[in-house]
């Protein structure tokens, strides 16, 4: 059954936003996987980059709202210098990171962290987590 797609879904204010923080065009993405085949962190990405792409193409911010995909990325730039159309992924998963930043939503909210959980962590992941998780 093919995928019906109704124009009222589609966030074209939320795609423009993407567009102007990332600098890229996901639009020129044609889903040929190889983002997704050399991303070390796929594993632990409940979306593939690919599919986060074909999201954004679609204009689908309440999907991409259940994506971990943004949050579990490495920015280590494999996708990016492996991407055939040169898009740079990792600017877009920061870019879509900061939407979510700017709304008031942590992904990880410091408080709840317990004494006995925090005391082995070293500082600087702490820090930098931090500045990746909460706005």
């Amino acid at each position: 059954m093919p995928l019906k797609i109704s124009y009222r879904t589609i966030n074209k204010e939320f795609q423009d936003k993407v567009k102007e923080i990332s600098g890229q065009s996901f639009y020129k993405c044609f889903q040929c996987g190889t983002c997704a085949g050399s991303c070390p962190m796929s594993e632990q990405m409940n979306t593939t980059p690919r599919k986060l792409m074909a999201l954004l193409q679609l204009g689908r911010e309440v999907m991409l709202d259940e994506v971990n995909t943004p949050w579990v990325c490495a920015s280590c730039y494999t996708c990016e210098v492996r991407c055939p159309r040169g898009i740079d992924i990792p600017r877009i998963m920061e870019a879509l990171r900061l939407i979510t930043l700017r709304q008031n939503r942590n992904q990880i909210e410091p408080s709840n962290l317990q004494p006995e959980e925090i005391i082995d962590l070293p500082q600087i992941a702490m820090v930098s987590g931090f500045r990746k998780f909460t706005g």
